[in-house]
């Protein structure tokens, strides 16, 4: 107020004064300067709307400069009050540059809301800038900042809308590098809207082009990319190569560094790559490295990368049977997604919760967070597996029709979106629907089995190959096909051993010594 107000300071200590005897103002601080507030809102409004707008404009101006001036040692702590100054003094490239940095600001603390509504700030001023090269080149970068917070917030089609205009605009600069950000975001958005192929294809177009630029980061982006959308098609040996990489390349300060994302890559990797090494059965290296990711989530205090390692860790647990550990890890990666209002990582770290509480038997709560997830209308890419989890629930609860329904709608989704292993898990619950039908239907349940069994060796997924086994071997024990069924169970028991999957050895173990019995 000092150096904006022009008066001398003895008038202004009198006018603050009067004001406050008046109660229209109130001290909120006495160390280490005074400061004060208005009593209510509706005296600040109608005190600046009695301004002409013009003195309004100039007044902003010189608090930007004041607090520059002030603060000029500690200015990333002011960013936000400088930004909405530079907005209202009608100070174009500063505002852009500030409400820039604070998106950034509240993108590093997990604050999706508040980076969306700062970048469309930044994108408001941008448009009264001269035009020119450096405009366009804002325009583009502006854009890039939006796209992981709309994601985070299930804003997809506004994520491509702006992956599109940004696009448009490294084309008419000739922008290579630029190009190739489009190119690895859209690979993103293409991966979690349910088109992994698209994903891959245009993902594996982007990694060349970042090899031949030379771009470092953009490689480190592309592998993370890369690998969930091979881990969505079911590839999952080529999502595991590209991850590790990721974990070579990210050393040191890199560590800490978020390539623009909402979640840490050096996090975000080790969470896909520990999901991967699940499918695959191999428990412990990716306990390993999930766990390593939760650490460093941590070190950082980053809700995203937070959130996310649980659910990895969480993942892994619930993948093997050890539920007594996956809950708790899950249930906290879901308490922090409420407290900082993540709705994706909320939708894909509940639907995991619901299918570990599906297999404990707390199937009441488990619908509640399966159910929206898995509605006919959802097409992120993950709702094909929620299905089939649902599926399993209702078959749990003895819902036969709605368990049958689902899962063919699971598996539809699976195969319209090239989704193999899904597929594969999709065909394995079919066959368990199939054989608890009133009658079983023997056919249809062995027919299920045995196309998801070749998929499953195909595609290296060893939990599966063990639970088909099992599946089959409890069919052909109710069809009186004793020989079958005691080749089945011994191989699904091998399998469970060999993987450390407690949780269903006893069932297939008690199985088989039934029908040794009879």
């Amino acid at each position: 107020m000092q150096a904006i107000a022009d008066a001398s300071d003895e008038a202004l200590h009198r006018g603050l004064a009067h004001l406050q005897a008046a109660e229209f103002l109130y001290e909120t601080s006495l160390f280490p300067e005074r400061a004060y507030t208005f009593k209510h809102a509706l005296t600040h409004a109608v005190a600046y709307g009695g301004l002409l707008r013009e003195r309004q404009r100039l007044l902003h101006v010189r608090i930007v400069a004041a607090i520059e001036q002030r603060h000029a040692d500690r200015l990333a702590d002011q960013v936000e009050r400088l930004a909405h100054h530079a907005l209202r003094g009608e100070v174009w490239d500063k505002a852009v540059a500030y409400f820039r940095q604070a998106g950034d600001k509240a993108v590093a603390r997990s604050a999706n809301r508040e980076a969306v509504a700062c970048f469309e700030q930044a994108l408001v001023a941008l448009a009264h800038l001269p035009e020119g090269r450096e405009r366009h080149e804002q325009a583009i970068d502006v854009r890039f900042g939006l796209r992981p917070t709309l994601g985070m917030l299930r804003e997809r089609d506004r994520v491509l809308t702006y992956l599109r205009e940004a696009e448009g605009l490294a084309q008419a600069l000739g922008d290579q590098h630029r190009l190739g950000w489009v190119a690895a975001y859209m690979t993103d958005c293409f991966g979690a809207t349910g088109d992994p192929q698209r994903a891959v294809e245009v993902g594996q177009r982007a990694l060349a082009l970042a090899g031949t630029l030379e771009d470092a980061a953009l490689q480190v982006v592309l592998h993370l990319f890369l690998g969930l959308a091979y881990y969505a098609v079911g590839n999952y040996p080529r999502a595991i190569d590209l991850l590790r990489q990721n974990l070579v390349a990210l050393q040191g300060a890199l560590l800490r560094e978020h390539f623009s994302l909402p979640g840490l890559p050096s996090v975000t990797s080790r969470d896909v790559l520990a999901r991967c090494l699940a499918e695959v059965g191999a428990f412990t290296e990716g306990l390993a490295h999930g766990e390593e990711g939760l650490r460093i989530a941590e070190a950082v205090d980053h809700p995203n990368s937070l959130a996310a390692a649980c659910r990895g860790i969480g993942h892994v647990y619930r993948h093997k049977g050890e539920l007594h550990q996956a809950i708790p890890w899950l249930e906290r990666g879901l308490e922090v997604c409420r407290v900082w209002d993540i709705p994706l990582l909320l939708y894909l770290v509940s639907s995991t919760l619901g299918y570990a509480y599906v297999l404990a038997g707390r199937i009441s709560e488990a619908l509640p967070l399966l159910e929206p997830s898995a509605s006919p209308e959802a097409t992120e890419i993950i709702s094909g597996r929620v299905r089939i989890w649902l599926s399993e629930a209702y078959l749990r609860l003895g819902r036969l029709d709605e368990a049958l329904a689902v899962a063919v709608r699971g598996l539809e989704f699976c195969r319209a979106h090239a989704q193999q292993g899904e597929q594969a898990w999709a065909l394995r619950l079919l066959g368990e629907v199939y054989a608890h039908r009133h009658p079983p239907e023997a056919e249809l349940a062995e027919a299920a089995y045995r196309e998801a069994l070749p998929q499953a060796d195909a595609l290296g997924i060893r939990p599966l190959q063990a639970h088909c086994h099992r599946g089959l071997g409890t069919l052909y024990d109710t069809t009186g096909q004793r020989e079958q069924a005691r080749a089945e169970l011994s191989i699904a028991i091998e399998l469970y051993k060999a993987m450390g999957m407690t949780f269903w050895l006893p069932q297939a173990e008690t199985a088989l010594t039934q029908v040794e019995g009879r």
